[in-house]
């Protein structure tokens, strides 16, 4: 009883709040290029009071609210509160249907927030074998929460599960490697399993120091196999983008940045791997400026303690000014659902009506990279990133208000925990792409010279 009279409570403020919004027409302009407000907030019941979302910061400017943006504000609040959907297109819409999760959503219970087991579940491939291989791999993380030397007792039973499952399954997993993959996929095999065979013996003789790195090292052999497993690129971009640069697969980058102020940390580099399966565009689109160097040498233009926030060019100009047709170069909101087998492109999942739907790079993990955008202008993304660093009331694991509205791309997989450092001015020394390059279509950077 008590929890829905604070579930009252809170849905009536957040009607409240957007309705004051509303009737109040404000028409300024900041003349500073001042990165939006998107901190935690400190109670619950300040929900989407101070809400602002990670969009272009050269353009803050506040606008008079029409009716339909309006709408859509307070359906936000609603459907955040209750869970109800209020708002969307028609159900004749041209919206895909409804999907259940797949297998990205293995584990029911907590959601997923390491980064490299997010990559795993959302690579387009449907082999039943190697997942209960990594499965139990992945809990080895879960074990290891366990005080003391009891916690090796639990990651035993995980690695005799994945020693397991991998004998019964070999061959199952072994029939789903592409052809032209199949050599490399095998050498995986082959180290995957004897390395449970070295983790067998690291618990036997309770060295629980060296657990975390072997289990790092057997993921990323279950990667690696699964990405074997993935033939050519799964779908065929819409017709009107075909023409962008677009990633068919996947990338890595690293970013190293110069950190000032911190007399622990000088320097640091992140590697930060962009998924072209599910953001063929958005990714793309990044790779793009990282081989023109867009990014070398630019500051960090947002550390709220949020996001970090970059890409915002020196000048008027909003985004990537594309010297071909010295104009700026914008993407389209891109989105790929769970169950489904091509991004939805142009519309929010709320827009498409798709409220229960997940996405299959959601905002779960520390360091997620998304494209920035304005709030009402779905396809204005053009070279603004933002990394989400923390949970708050308003961004839950599987369950916030960024997923669907946002294009995540990428994730930060090493050094992510550093985000957290970074402050407004701290300097982009380069951004290099490690691998990948050879999966990148349309190059304009070469087109350029």
């Amino acid at each position: 009883m008590i929890l829905r009279y604070i579930h009252t409570y809170i849905c009536t403020c957040s009607l409240f709040f957007f309705v004051s919004m509303a009737s109040t027409i404000v028409t300024c302009s900041s003349s500073t290029r001042h990165p939006l407000s998107l901190s935690p907030l400190p109670n619950s019941f300040n929900l989407l009071s101070s809400y602002q979302p990670p969009h272009l910061p050269n353009q803050l400017k506040w606008k008079s609210f029409s009716l339909k943006q309006t709408a859509i504000s307070i359906a936000l609040a609603v459907g955040l509160i209750t869970g109800v959907p209020t708002f969307g297109c028609p159900n004749d819409a041209n919206a895909v249907s409804p999907v259940l999760p797949d297998l990205s959503v293995l584990i029911s219970g907590p959601p997923i927030k390491d980064p490299g087991a997010l990559l795993r579940y959302a690579l387009p491939i449907d082999n039943k074998a190697i997942r209960e291989v990594q499965k139990p791999l992945e809990d080895i993380t879960d074990s290891l929460k366990i005080a003391g030397v009891k916690a090796l007792d639990s990651v035993e039973r995980n690695a005799r599960q994945a020693s397991r499952t991998l004998k019964q399954g070999k061959a199952l997993i072994v029939s789903g490697l592409a052809e032209s993959k199949k050599e490399h996929g095998l050498e995986l095999l082959n180290k995957l399993e004897a390395g449970i065979e070295e983790l067998e013996l690291i618990v036997q003789d309770r060295n629980r120091n060296a657990v975390a790195p072997k289990q790092k090292e057997l993921l990323q052999y279950v990667g690696g196999v699964e990405e074997d497993m993935v033939d050519g690129f799964p779908y065929e971009v819409p017709v009107e983008y075909q023409n962008m640069p677009l990633l068919k697969g996947r990338a890595a980058v690293d970013m190293k940045v110069k950190i000032k102020d911190n007399p622990n940390l000088e320097e640091c580099v992140f590697h930060i791997v962009l998924d072209g399966y599910n953001a063929p565009v958005t990714a793309g689109n990044f790779v793009d400026l990282v081989e023109r160097h867009f990014y070398d040498g630019m500051e960090i233009q947002r550390a709220d303690g949020f996001v970090v926030q970059t890409g915002d060019p020196e000048g008027p100009a909003e985004g990537f000014i594309d010297p071909s047709t010295e104009k700026t170069r914008t993407i389209p909101l891109e989105l790929m659902a769970e169950g489904e087998k091509a991004p939805v492109y142009e519309a929010t999942l709320e827009e498409l009506g798709l409220y229960k739907a997940q996405t299959k790079l959601p905002f779960n993990a520390f360091g997620t990279m998304a494209m920035a955008r304005e709030e009402f202008e779905n396809n204005s993304g053009s070279s603004q990133v933002f990394w989400l660093l923390k949970e708050s009331e308003l961004t839950p694991s599987n369950a916030n208000i960024l997923d669907g509205r946002y294009s995540v791309f990428g994730y930060v997989t090493e050094n992510e925990d550093y985000l957290a450092d970074l402050k407004v001015g701290d300097v982009i020394e380069s951004i290099q792409v490690v691998s990948g390059l050879d999966n990148l279509v349309n190059p304009s950077y070469k087109i350029a010279g």
